[in-house]
């Protein structure tokens, strides 16, 4: 088993061939009280796992948003999206099967951002990103990265994985940044950009 954090730089994934990202959350009242926080609570708040499978330094593939198996092959998989965070546990998921992705995907960036317009981080609670080891059909989790609570961003770069010769290195990244609402082009510069 593999324990991942920032500050340990890049680990070898050796003897992993699935590999989980979780993101959960918990919907807040944001700062309204009253009436207007509770139904802001009730409808939820709308945050988004999302991975960019790059080719060198190009974007070619997303998963996530409304694209679930952007390869047609079941090598990136999302779970779908959940536009409220009301739930136990990851809220969304993106599991990748490295063997099956294809040779020109040099590294995939895994992505959380409150996208659409009118999600922010600050509508949410607990924020929660987790690595799991899934080999073999197991989820042994491996990382759980937690973003500042003191941030403006709308957008967090949480992990990267970089094909290296035969094998796959995962890095934790945990940084925020501000991507455009509703604009997948600035989502995919500021993958590009990690």
């Amino acid at each position: 088993m593999i324990t991942l954090t920032k500050e340990d730089g890049p680990a070898d994934l050796d003897g992993v061939t699935h590999l989980s990202i979780g993101a959960s959350w918990d919907p807040t009242t944001g700062s309204s009280g009253g009436l207007m926080g509770k139904l802001r609570q009730k409808v939820g708040t709308d945050l988004d796992l999302i991975a960019v499978a790059m080719q060198g330094t190009d974007p070619v593939r997303l998963a996530g948003l409304d694209s679930l198996d952007p390869l047609g092959n079941g090598s990136l998989i999302h779970s779908g999206d959940n536009q409220t965070g009301h739930g136990d546990g990851d809220d969304e998921t993106i599991t990748v099967e490295f063997a099956r992705l294809p040779p020109n995907i040099t590294s995939i960036v895994f992505i959380a951002a409150a996208y659409k317009k009118r999600s922010a981080f600050q509508n949410a609670r607990n924020i929660s990103f987790k690595v799991y080891d899934a080999t073999g059909g197991s989820s042994q989790q491996v990382a759980d990265i937690w973003p500042s609570l003191l941030t403006n961003d709308n957008g967090c770069a949480v992990a990267k994985a970089v094909r290296v010769g035969a094998g796959w290195k995962l890095q934790v990244i945990n940084e925020t940044g501000k991507i455009k609402q509703g604009d997948e082009r600035d989502l995919m510069r500021f993958a590009v950009s990690r």
